[in-house]
């Protein structure tokens, strides 16, 4: 498989797999991956259902291991270490975002930006986590608990807490999945921002073509292998080209089952 690496000469790799292979029993659900995501760059995976596409952000933030390969975040590789230091890589390098929102009813967004530093034993100042929903717009919402928030604003916190400890990598797992058109569109807005005002690296799985087209690079998977990727993407060209993979993976695998996630 050769690695799509657009632009690798002009910054450092954020992100960086290598053969990666991951099976679960007799099922190949990531066959051979090389990717590079490059320092400040915002990347959109896409693929049909099936593909690989959750598989591959899991083992690329180090939350599943590879069954063969090599996977580095911010140069570190994270194969070879053991439980409790990939949990400490993660903690220290690593952010997250998920279509559920996963806040805390009975606590203030404040609060929730900062449990998971507290829980981690190192608790962010008040100064940080101000900062962290600064930068999502929510500076005057840090008191408000989330059932007084609308969904772009409870995601926009949990943005927030996955951006507190200063990530070198953001990793979004459908964050606009849960979100109306408008309120996703703003979420969209943010990162992008994020990624151009702060040089935010970001990876980002979604069956959006509009949410996609946010992004520097789309990479498209199809049975666990990198199948193509679009530059500068427009929403229009990441629809075509999600239907024209779509019919071709439902001829060729009509009656299989799903080889990936």
């Amino acid at each position: 498989m050769t690695e799509t690496d657009t632009g690798a000469g002009t910054a450092a790799a954020a992100v960086r797999l290598r053969s990666v292979r991951r099976l679960y029993r007799d099922v190949v659900a990531l066959d051979g991956v090389d990717l590079t995501v490059r320092a400040g760059s915002f990347v959109a995976i896409m693929g049909p259902s099936g593909s690989g596409k959750s598989t591959l952000l899991q083992c690329a933030a180090g939350l599943d291991r590879p069954t063969s390969g090599s996977v580095e975040v911010g140069g570190t590789e994270l194969t070879g270490l053991s439980e409790r230091r990939r949990t400490l890589l993660r903690r220290d390098l690593i952010g997250f975002v998920f279509q559920s929102f996963n806040l805390i009813p009975s606590l203030s967004a404040a609060q929730n930006v900062a449990l998971p530093g507290r829980l981690a034993g190192r608790r962010p100042s008040r100064a940080q986590v101000r900062a962290a929903l600064r930068r999502v717009g929510l500076a005057e919402r840090a008191g408000h608990r989330p059932g007084e928030l609308s969904g772009g604003q409870q995601q926009r916190v949990a943005l927030a807490r996955a951006l507190v400890s200063r990530p070198a990598v953001l990793f979004g797992d459908e964050p606009t999945g849960a979100l109306d058109t408008t309120t996703s569109r703003h979420v969209l807005c943010l990162l992008r921002e994020l990624v151009d005002g702060e040089g935010q690296t970001t990876v980002l799985v979604t069956h959006d073509p509009v949410a996609a087209s946010y992004a520097d690079r789309v990479v498209f998977l199809v049975d666990g292998r990198v199948e193509s990727e679009l530059l500068r993407p427009r929403a229009e060209e990441v629809a075509g080209r999600m239907a024209t993979l779509e019919r071709h993976t439902g001829a060729v695998g009509a009656g299989a089952g799903a080889v990936g996630r």
